[in-house]
């Protein structure tokens, strides 16, 4: 049975102010998505005082890492959305079995994903430019990052599905734990402080995989004994693969088009990496503090996923188009405010990672160049969010693919080829611009025809009648 926070959370949903309803449910979720950032940021402070080697490792690391995230972040958007469209509806045992056959589901994923990192680094690494002196540095992240990573990936799975209940407080406070976690022992094991060895970036792996452990622990609690989302038998052969397959009909493609976005931006490592190591550094570097600003970006779209799904599932329509209105209006507002922050800010913010005039300056022809366009982004994330709650993922991956290989790859890599790396940064921003107005039409028409099909299916049942 639902306990009363559970109604509660629900009504929120179905009935409360959309954009009322939308913050409340942005803000803790930013919190959380901030944690998890915030011990990425430290954990580049930190390096990048060990030498710009280490750091331009770490350039090569981020895309492969989101790679693996995105992977599962796709699986999460197959759990939230199955099981808020479920809530939606007021099939409670449908809830509990699409959350234990998705944590299930998880553990299988994570396992193969862990074999083929460990045993594949270096291939992997070398077609993205790594010489044999930066792949050992890369192994000393990467060999812990790939024994650890299941500890990350069942509590992503956990948080998607509190946060298809509309519960967004409880996932911002375990991953705030983690980060803060993550924050205290990474001093001690990078640089050796105290009893500990100096391990650099292995340090800072074991740092993180520490954390991990944390959030692994308390979301299986919250999930099994608080919120009984845990239902036995844990594997039901006929309902567990019917689960699955619900799942992964969303899950699949929101999975490939998110690899899709660390795939492309390790090709941009690969175009940027002509220009040297600095330059690689310096995307790295960039790439993090914009995923700063774009949090809220992120968490409203990661907000959209339930509140869309169960409305959805109850037949609000009305409340599905307020909610492009209301998102498309934030979105441009935050965009712009991180732009200006980001341009007026570039001069102090890049020595504080590295000392090297050269990565500074790269640094901050990023800082003065992509965010303008995070705006638009924002409006295509949006989009995609929408289209996989509402149960079209092969729209959400359309936007993805558009995006990704029609515009910002083409466009970067001919920026680079006329105007080296300035017009690499200068191409993103053209491609994240662009998809935006496309994205947004994309959406716009399809709720239209939800809209049409729906007066469509009540002509039909009143014809009988009459």
């Amino acid at each position: 049975m639902k306990d009363q926070k559970s109604d509660k959370n629900q009504a929120k949903l179905l009935q409360g102010p959309v954009g009322k309803t939308l913050i409340s449910l942005s803000i803790p979720t930013g919190f959380g998505l901030m944690a998890i950032l915030l011990f990425a940021i430290v954990d580049t402070l930190y390096i990048g005082r060990l030498g710009a080697e280490p750091l331009a490792a770490m350039g090569f690391i981020f895309p492969i890492n989101f790679i693996v995230m995105n992977l599962i972040r796709g699986l999460s958007v197959g759990v939230s959305s199955t099981i808020a469209r479920a809530i939606g509806e007021g099939n409670q045992p449908k809830v509990q079995r699409l959350a234990t056959d998705g944590l299930g589901l998880a553990i299988l994923i994570v396992t193969v994903l862990s074999l083929v990192g460990l045993t594949q680094l270096k291939p992997i690494f070398s077609l993205m430019g790594a010489e044999e002196e930066m792949l050992a540095l890369i192994s000393d992240y990467m060999i812990p990052w790939c024994l650890g990573v299941g500890f990350l990936i069942i509590p992503m799975v956990a948080v998607a599905v509190l946060r298809a209940t509309g519960d967004t407080k409880t996932p911002a406070i375990i991953m705030s734990i983690a980060g803060i976690i993550n924050i205290v022992l990474d001093p001690f094991l990078i640089f050796g402080i105290g009893p500990f060895p100096r391990l650099e970036l292995q340090g800072a792996a074991l740092a993180t995989v520490s954390s991990w452990v944390i959030a692994f622990a308390a979301s299986l609690w919250i999930l099994g004994k608080r919120e009984r989302l845990i239902r036995l038998p844990l594997f039901d052969p006929k309902r567990t693969f019917n689960s699955w397959k619900g799942i992964l009909y969303v899950g699949v493609p929101a999975a490939g088009a998110n690899v899709m976005e660390p795939l492309s931006t390790a090709i941009i490592v690969r175009i940027i990496s002509k220009f040297g190591e600095e330059a690689v550094a310096a995307f790295g570097v960039g790439g993090l503090l914009g995923a700063v600003l774009l949090i809220g970006i992120r968490s409203l779209s990661l907000a959209v996923v339930p509140f869309v799904g169960q409305n959805f599932g109850a037949g609000n329509y009305d409340r599905i188009r307020e909610t492009l209105r209301f998102g498309v209006k934030v979105l441009l507002v935050w965009g712009g405010l991180a732009f200006v922050l980001l341009y007026l800010l570039s001069g102090v913010i890049a020595p504080i990672f590295n000392d090297d005039k050269a990565v500074i300056a790269a640094i901050i022809l990023f800082l003065h160049i992509v965010p303008i366009s995070y705006g638009m982004y924002g409006i295509s994330a949006l989009a995609n969010s929408m289209f996989n709650a509402l149960g079209k993922p092969l729209h959400a991956s359309l936007v993805i693919i558009l995006h990704l290989f029609v515009f910002v790859l083409p466009l970067a890599y001919l920026g680079s080829i006329i105007y080296g790396l300035k017009g690499t940064f200068v191409g993103i921003a053209v491609g994240h611009g662009v998809i935006g107005i496309v994205a947004y039409l994309m959406i716009r028409k399809s709720l239209v025809r939800i809209d049409a099909d729906r007066e469509s299916a009540t002509t039909e049942m009143i014809e009988p009648i009459q």
